[in-house]
């Protein structure tokens, strides 16, 4: 007899990066070079200072790492807020280190959905938010976003207030690199209040930016129902050290904490010294925002002479593109040619007519990408 695995997983379609890896698989195999501007992957070095405060807190004795995490690091979090934000977060009632901020946001449902199971989702959006919400027996609620409301949500339009336990939002945006300005904070987090619900703030991108610095949601008056999710990864180059943090109500912190254990995802505590590092310095940050500054300098003039037109925002590393054709046929296009990117229709059904473009690929790479899409005139 077949054992029958989660209908969940049964029913998803493959993950979309997956997909784009196939096909880049299938590229090299033909023998093509490509530069790869698909996933948000960074390839940048992780800064010196970081590497060696992680050697050195490698300890002859290992143990599993607390929940809670070290004191040290949630005392560093807090101190960035501050600095950052002008926020006050008491890093021992309203502060979790995660294992990166994936894994928090997918597994967050599972601690927050009641007697209420709709779940706010944007799209075009990270897919991780649908999937968390699947997985948990969450209902979708689908918040379409579109270009000629800046790509925010249409806080009118949305019908589902009292259907609702959760409100995804992501700010600077992945896939648009669209910013959000604090009043539409404010006023998301005041009908979270009045119709019971939490604000969910991905913030993984906000040191990423050109202009202004980007708002946080932790920044509304009130944010009794507000949680934020933020991370290393982009900030410091540090994807593979997993390592971010969740801002929540004292409530919410004590749920996580008392689910966390159970799923073992706190980061290894060598881990989490290398973070006090990165949270507590700025310098190595100027130096990330600049040298995407220059990638996205090298980069966005090729494609736009190549006909394509800049749709999104002007923050985190993505370039969200305008195109003419179904973006899947387009970024196979672009992958014959040697140029990876991301199909719109990869974050929903609202990304259609569009690619992302990660400038995650090395400045020499950005430089050659750059020559192989002016010559597709």
């Amino acid at each position: 007899m077949t054992v029958a695995l989660s209908p969940v997983l049964a029913d998803l379609a493959q993950y979309p990066f997956a997909r784009l890896d196939d096909w880049k698989s299938e590229a090299l195999a033909r023998g093509n070079e490509l530069v790869d501007f698909g996933m948000g992957d960074p390839r940048e070095v992780t800064p010196a200072f970081i590497r060696e405060a992680m050697l050195a807190s490698v300890d002859p004795v290992s143990s599993y790492p607390r929940a809670t995490g070290l004191p040290e690091l949630r005392s560093a979090i807090a101190r960035w807020l501050e600095r950052r934000f002008a926020v006050h977060a008491d890093p021992d009632r309203e502060l979790v280190p995660t294992l990166g901020s994936k894994e928090a946001i997918f597994s967050f449902a599972q601690v927050a959905l009641g007697d209420k199971r709709g779940v706010a989702i944007p799209e075009p959006a990270y897919p991780v938010y649908e999937r968390g919400a699947l997985f948990a027996g969450g209902q979708v609620v689908r918040v379409p976003l579109d270009e000629k409301h800046g790509w925010l949500p249409d806080l009118d339009a949305f019908t589902a207030w009292d259907e609702i336990a959760l409100f995804w939002v992501c700010y600077p945006n992945n896939p648009t690199g669209a910013v959000a300005p604090p009043a539409f904070y404010e006023e998301l987090a005041a009908r979270a209040r009045e119709h019971g619900f939490l604000v969910c703030s991905d913030e993984a991108y906000s040191e990423l930016w050109f202009d202004e610095p980007p708002v946080s949601a932790l920044q509304v008056a009130d944010r009794s129902n507000v949680v934020v999710f933020n991370t290393l990864s982009k900030r410091s180059s540090m994807t593979g050290y997993r390592s971010g943090f969740v801002c929540a109500p004292p409530r919410i912190v004590d749920a996580l904490r008392a689910f966390r254990p159970t799923v073992g995802t706190a980061p290894q505590e060598f881990v989490q010294l290398a973070s006090v590092a990165a949270w507590s310095d700025e310098k190595h940050v100027e130096d990330v925002r600049a040298l995407y500054r220059r990638k996205r300098e090298i980069v966005l003039p090729a494609f736009e002479e190549a006909g394509f037109r800049l749709a999104g925002g002007a923050a985190t590393f993505y370039l969200w593109l305008e195109v003419d054709r179904p973006s899947e046929d387009v970024a196979r296009g672009l992958l014959d040619a040697g140029v990876v990117v991301a199909p719109g229709a990869f974050f929903g059904e609202a990304g259609e007519g569009y690619v992302r473009v990660a400038l995650v690929p090395t400045q020499a790479e950005c430089e050659r990408a750059a020559a192989i899409v002016r010559g597709l005139r």
